[in-house]
């Protein structure tokens, strides 16, 4: 499994990547436009992410717009809805407009509230059908 993590906080960042890099091959963003550039690479590269962590509240670039550009981008490589990253939402808002918009208007897959919890993570990773 290839995995992005993206938010701009250390602490967050790397506590994901403590759970997920013994089953899968992690990469990280501290931006929006970070992951935005991350995630094209791969498409080009052919070696597409097949999970995306991705908070929401982030500077230059946030989650919300990040997340649709991802999703923009899986429609110009077509990447259809079986084969698209699978997006879990991170945040410290457990905010409904957020999740919500999140949802309905970016495409998530998955929302969780930090601090991120290593069986909840896992246990949603293995929902996703990606372990």
């Amino acid at each position: 499994m290839k995995a992005l993590i993206v938010d701009d906080d250390f602490y967050s960042r790397n506590m994901i990547h403590e759970i997920l890099r013994p089953v899968a091959h992690c990469d990280i963003a501290v931006n929006g436009e970070e992951a935005i550039e991350a995630f094209r690479r791969g498409l080009d590269e052919e070696e597409p992410y097949d999970l995306i962590c991705l908070d929401l509240l982030m500077p230059e670039l946030d989650g919300q717009q990040a997340l649709r550009e991802i999703r923009a981008i899986e429609k110009e490589f077509d990447v259809g809805p079986q084969t698209e990253a699978k997006v879990i939402v991170t945040t410290m808002l457990d905010d409904e407009k957020e999740t919500h918009d999140a949802f309905f208007l970016g495409g998530a897959t998955s929302y969780l509230v930090k601090p991120i919890d290593e069986e909840k993570l896992m246990t949603e990773v293995k929902s996703l059908g990606l372990l």
